[in-house]
């Protein structure tokens, strides 16, 4: 098994979906940060796995530092 995280496989649906209790709810909330990131928002995670903003904020979401809210 390849445990490299790179691309879309890192962090999984299945965690991220776990805390966020809906499927909307984190697209529509990792879109916004990822927007925010882009625009040269800082990254609030140290050394994240992923290099692309989508990725980033999925991370984020991962480890608490952004909460999605409704």
């Amino acid at each position: 098994m390849n445990n490299t995280h790179d691309g879309m496989r890192y962090p999984s649906i299945d965690q991220l979906v776990s805390i966020t209790k809906s499927k909307y709810k984190l697209v529509v909330g990792t879109a916004k940060r990822a927007r925010k990131i882009e625009k040269g928002g800082n990254i609030l995670i140290t050394n994240p796995r992923n290099k692309k903003s989508i990725g980033i904020a999925l991370e984020e979401i991962l480890q608490g530092k952004v909460i999605i809210t409704d």
